[in-house]
């Protein structure tokens, strides 16, 4: 069963189509990998596994599968484009395929040519991503045709979530207070960092959770320090903070929490102090999340804060970024950013430092929708714990 709906698909589609026909092109490559899903997913809902390959849209409106053998029986039932090519590039290396019907990018170009009439130019989305003999292997079997960088251009089509897209990941955002509600029960002295990891994939599993942006922080007393530490077998320790985070997935899209929590139940007075200053940067952030802001402004006042304060040079991250496919994507509202706050965008709230001499790091997250009225929140309850 596929995830991504066919109105979906087309709306998406035509987008590209319109970036072709804007900027003189007959078709695009886009890449994707396991760890470059976003931009394949927004246009199929579906990532392979095991191997990589690319959406090529054409301007007539086709488009294709560009992969290798043992994921096409997968794309064909689950991937919102079902038409295939196999190449030796994208396959797993040395790995043997003696039933498959395998191309190369000489012959793809050659049906392409058949099909539009002449191909001059191509665009490409993801080539910064993308391995070298993979690029390579393009640019040689399209020989004489002009590669244009059009992903600035792509990756902007998701920036405004569509009711659907935002449908999803609200119901994303319920599937986190479950793993929140899960994984804060399960921490306590002598429980380990990995116990704790699977309260909360269960608790998002067993509710119909799709898939997980980013494995479950579980890092307590110094290995908050790691920024996003992955759960080990270390048993939790009275007195210590431990760092919680987890976003599950809904057909593709994320939500997420984060918090810091105590051990020993209690938060000391010193800790206190520590989750004081971070709430109150996520109320100051929060309060920028308003149409028409600049990344710059949203960020500001919660930078003014840290540095009053003296945490300014444990800071890593920006206070906020947007969520979609990917937990964290596109655009990042840091202090350098002119990227504006626009209706249908899907925006986290993520206050953290690393590498405090005594609270070492910590980190709390939520999620808001904004719209004209400004910001909703993904999850009322996460929002009331960490203002």
């Amino acid at each position: 069963m596929g995830y991504l709906i066919q109105e979906e698909r087309d709306v998406r589609l035509a987008k590209v189509q319109e970036i072709l026909k804007d900027k003189n092109l007959d078709m695009a490559l886009v890449y994707y990998d396991e760890f470059n899903i976003g931009n394949g997913w927004y246009l199929t809902g579906w990532c392979p596994q095991f191997e990589s390959g690319a959406v090529l849209i054409l301007k007539d409106g086709g488009a294709m599968l560009l992969g290798g053998p043992e994921s096409e029986p997968f794309a064909k039932q689950d991937s919102a484009i079902t038409e295939t090519r196999n190449f030796p590039v994208f396959m797993v290396p040395d790995e043997e395929y003696p039933n498959a019907t395998i191309t190369d990018f000489p012959s793809l170009f050659k049906e392409l040519t058949d099909r539009l009439g002449t191909v001059r130019r191509a665009g490409l989305v993801g080539g910064g991503r993308m391995p070298a003999d993979c690029y390579r292997q393009i640019t040689e079997g399209f020989k004489g045709v002009e590669i244009v960088d059009i992903t600035e251009d792509f990756v902007s089509l998701r920036y405004d979530k569509s009711a659907w897209e935002r449908e999803q990941i609200r119901a994303a955002f319920g599937l986190a207070d479950a793993c929140y509600d899960a994984m804060a029960a399960k921490i306590a002295p002598g429980v380990m960092e990995i116990e704790v990891a699977a309260a909360g994939e269960y608790a998002a599993r067993s509710r119909g959770a799709t898939g997980f942006g980013f494995s479950a922080i579980v890092g307590s007393g110094a290995r908050a320090n790691a920024v996003v530490p992955t759960a080990t077998t270390k048993r939790l320790e009275p007195g210590e903070l431990v760092m919680i985070g987890l976003a599950p997935k809904v057909k593709g899209y994320a939500g997420v929490m984060g918090h810091s929590l105590p051990v020993s139940g209690e938060y000391t007075a010193s800790q206190q102090e520590m989750l004081n200053h971070l709430k109150e940067v996520f109320r100051l952030t929060r309060a920028q999340l308003v149409p028409g802001r600049a990344g710059f402004e949203i960020d500001a006042p919660g930078r003014a804060y840290f540095e009053k304060h003296s945490l300014l040079k444990y800071l890593v991250c920006p206070f906020a970024h947007t969520i979609g496919l990917h937990e964290a994507e596109a655009p990042f509202f840091g202090p350098n950013s002119k990227d504006v706050l626009k209706p249908g965008m899907t925006v986290c709230v993520d206050v953290s430092f690393f590498g405090h001499p005594e609270w070492h790091g910590a980190r709390i997250e939520t999620g808001f929708e904004i719209t004209e009225n400004g910001a909703v929140p993904f999850s009322p309850k996460m929002e009331a714990l960490l203002s």
